[in-house]
């Protein structure tokens, strides 16, 4: 336990503790996941053949490092994650503002306590989570902040300027025998880059004038994206050099590692069963999960259970990797996870609407949920065109280009005929949020032929007997048809019909 650790330096001494660079506290305790099998990350996925190996590869070999890639690639879920690999607690001088090392103190506070004090000088012990720093790179960021600067109130005080004890620390020094990051390096002025240059070569920092030297023990990881680092020299070719590896990153190679990662960081309330189901609840960037305990329970005050059938959830995938081979898309800035993420809950979000509406208990998102996927999905993508007022359209082509890939999918060709052969005896279908789960179910006995289709849909999923699944199916099914161009569908305001082509 904490209370029973060395709180003076003699008592560390004798307890026998060793101290080393943070490089090779991390390597140690990365050779021993590694040797384990245990992975780096827990929580990222798709980069364990390809991202993960890198990183491995980087903190062996000792090597500050630099991440690029476009935005939602868990660049920074994954630098933070490298907290894990640090001593659960780690023995510092007290009252040091830099972690100051009790056998080999930089500061000139911490080597005066112990000049003074000698093995009485006290020992306090820090979390890891503590030895993190972390800078977003503004244009406005400074050498200040970053480095340090005089602190006028301490020469106020009596202090000679040249004194070392009138220096405020930046974010650097204060991360001392740890890891500290830079989001977004490039957005970094020159002049402050060149100020990161003695960081990761001589390891140490000179702050204006002053004959200070401080010898950090930093590990440097930055990331930025691939647009600015390369292509458009908004960072100094002697730091670059300085980064021992540069790490590619990428969004998820396939779709069902991009289906993963949404079940795991998509919000969708009380949860009921089906994929999706269960305590699918997300903690997308920095947001905590939530335990929801079904309907009425938990913190989900809306009292509705969530069940995402398996197809809506690639209908919201296959939207992000059309938008991804897009010409209409900007790719430099990238189409990111969170778009997946984003629109899947903003599709629940509007299926618990449609059910609150109704007085149900049970909320299964359909195809008339995805047109409120605009709202989610325009701020996160920049259409390409010169023609005002096409955006809408675009994003619409992809909705129904996201819709027709899942319906071929999942609904063989065979099982067509017979639904739009039921559509030529003049049936009309209506859809829409006030069309009750119940009229679809009924629907089944009406025309037989939906049973199949909507059974292969179905296939897998839990509840699939219920009312509001059925309903979510059956409108896929329809709407994959009129894509397909087997049925007519004409648009009446909130409602909408099928019918015989």
């Amino acid at each position: 336990m904490l209370e029973s650790r060395p709180t003076t330096l003699g008592e560390l001494r004798a307890s026998g503790w060793t101290s080393v660079p943070v490089r090779q506290e991390l390597r140690r305790n990365a050779t021993e996941r590694i040797r384990s099998g245990r992975t780096l990350f827990d929580d990222v996925l798709g980069y364990h053949s390809t991202v993960i190996p890198q990183v491995e590869n980087a903190l062996l070999a000792g090597h500050d490092m630099i991440m690029l890639g476009e935005r939602g690639q868990a660049k920074t879920r994954m630098i933070r994650g490298l907290i894990g690999l640090l001593d659960e607690w780690m023995p510092i001088i007290a009252t040091s503002e830099i972690n100051d090392d009790p056998y080999a103190p930089v500061s000139a506070h911490a080597r005066a306590l112990v000049a003074e004090h000698g093995d009485d000088t006290p020992v306090v012990w820090v979390h890891r989570d503590d030895r993190y720093g972390e800078k977003l790179a503004t244009p406005d960021t400074s050498i200040a902040d970053l480095i340090g600067e005089v602190d006028p109130i301490k020469v106020a005080e009596g202090r000679y300027l040249s004194d070392e004890l009138t220096v405020h620390y930046g974010l650097v020094p204060r991360t001392n025998r740890g890891i500290f990051a830079i989001n977004e390096m490039p957005d970094l002025a020159e002049r402050i880059q060149v100020g990161l240059l003695n960081v990761l070569e001589e390891r140490d920092v000179q702050i204006r004038g002053y004959k200070v030297r401080l010898p950090l023990d930093v590990v440097l990881v930055a990331t930025a994206n691939p647009e600015d680092y390369t292509n458009r020299g908004r960072i100094i070719t002697p730091l670059k050099d300085r980064f021992g590896a540069q790490i590619r990153t990428h969004y998820p190679l396939d779709a069902g590692t991009e289906i993963a990662i949404v079940e795991q960081e998509a919000y969708v309330g009380s949860a009921g069963a089906g994929p999706g189901g269960g305590d699918a609840l997300m903690s997308s960037g920095d947001r905590v999960p939530v335990n929801a305990a079904g309907p009425g329970g938990g913190d989900d005050p809306t009292g509705v259970a969530v069940t995402v059938p398996s197809f809506m959830t690639r209908i919201v995938v296959a939207l992000t990797r059309a938008a991804r081979s897009s010409s209409h898309v900007s790719q430099r800035s990238g189409v990111s996870v969170r778009l997946s993420i984003s629109n899947t809950e903003t599709m629940v979000a509007n299926a618990v609407r449609r059910t609150l509406r109704t007085g149900a208990d049970h909320a299964v998102p359909r195809v008339t949920d995805l047109e409120a996927l605009t709202s989610s999905t325009a701020g996160k993508i920049e259409i390409e065109t010169l023609e005002e007022g096409r955006e809408a359209e675009i994003l619409q082509r992809l909705v129904h280009s996201a819709v027709l890939s899942v319906f071929k999918d999942c609904v063989p060709p065979d099982m067509h005929r017979e639904v739009v052969d039921a559509f030529d005896d003049d049936l009309v279908v209506d859809v829409g949020d006030d069309v009750a789960d119940a009229d679809y179910a009924g629907l089944l006995a009406t025309v037989p032929a939906l049973t199949a289709p909507v059974q292969a849909l179905l296939a897998g999923d839990e509840a699939a007997e219920s009312p509001a699944m059925v309903a979510s199916a059956v409108e896929l099914v329809l709407e994959g048809l009129h894509l397909s161009k087997r049925l007519n569908k004409d648009a009446q305001g909130p409602r909408a019909q099928y019918r015989s082509r």
